[in-house]
């Protein structure tokens, strides 16, 4: 069995944003590091604007924490006034060692979860996202890999068999998980097609930057197109980072 998985929460907790609704169940199986974040505007001080407002959004952020806490995740807070919240997201993953950014959307009963793979590229940092927040539930796990040019069925049926391996390794049940693969279509409009018949998605960050795959492409097409939550499981630091 896997440990509960670190997952980033960033909420712009002065701009109105929330909880939403379903979404404390769904996280709670992880600890939950819930970043609140204000963006401060250039002409206005970084300082004067936390001295305004500190109080009225560590309220916020207190709510927030007591409803994940509530349905059994750890909570732990971060309150960042900042002139780029990107950067800000960003450097919160390192420091706490997330394993995935949670996009947050309304969610009911969780049933279904589909698991593009696109690569052999962090398998591992998947499966223990995937089996540490869903292997004591009853949801179903796909895993969906569209196969490039001249890769074959059995290919990709090695590639998804060792996820599958990972995945049972921690505590989900092999007749709950289902392989798909299909071929001949860009991956991103492939994933966006099939992401409306789930409830949730985990999909591996594509790019070095979490503020390319949250704000940019390719996740804000699938999240734009895919009425549901999507937690990007985070590619591991290279090692010249981490001290940088």
């Amino acid at each position: 069995m896997y440990t509960k998985p670190n997952v980033l929460v960033p909420i712009r907790v002065l701009d109105g944003e929330s909880i939403p609704e379903g979404i404390a169940g769904l996280v709670k199986n992880a600890h939950v590091v819930l970043l609140g974040y204000h963006i401060v505007p250039e002409q206005t001080a970084t300082g004067q604007m936390r001295m305004q407002f500190e109080t009225e959004a560590n309220n916020r952020l207190d709510e927030l924490e007591d409803l994940l806490e509530s349905e059994g995740a750890t909570v732990e807070t971060r309150l960042v006034f900042t002139r780029d919240g990107q950067k800000t997201i960003d450097r919160m993953i390192y420091e706490h060692d997330c394993l995935a950014v949670l996009d947050p959307d309304a969610v009911g009963t969780v049933e279904s979860v589909l698991v593009p793979i696109r690569g052999t590229v962090g398998l591992d940092r998947i499966a223990r996202v995937v089996a540490g927040l869903f292997a004591d539930t009853d949801a179903d796990v796909t895993l969906y890999h569209v196969a490039e040019s001249g890769e074959t069925n059995e290919d990709a049926r090695t590639l998804l068999d060792g996820l599958v391996t990972r995945l049972t390794e921690g505590g989900i049940d092999r007749t709950r998980i289902t392989l798909m693969i299909r071929h001949g279509d860009e991956a991103v409009d492939a994933i966006t097609d099939e992401a409306g018949s789930f409830d949730v998605v985990v999909i591996g960050e594509s790019d070095p930057s979490i503020a390319t795959f949250v704000f940019g492409m390719p996740a804000e097409t699938v999240a734009d197109q895919f009425l549901g939550p999507v937690f990007v499981v985070q590619r591991e630091r290279p090692d010249d980072d981490a001290s940088g």
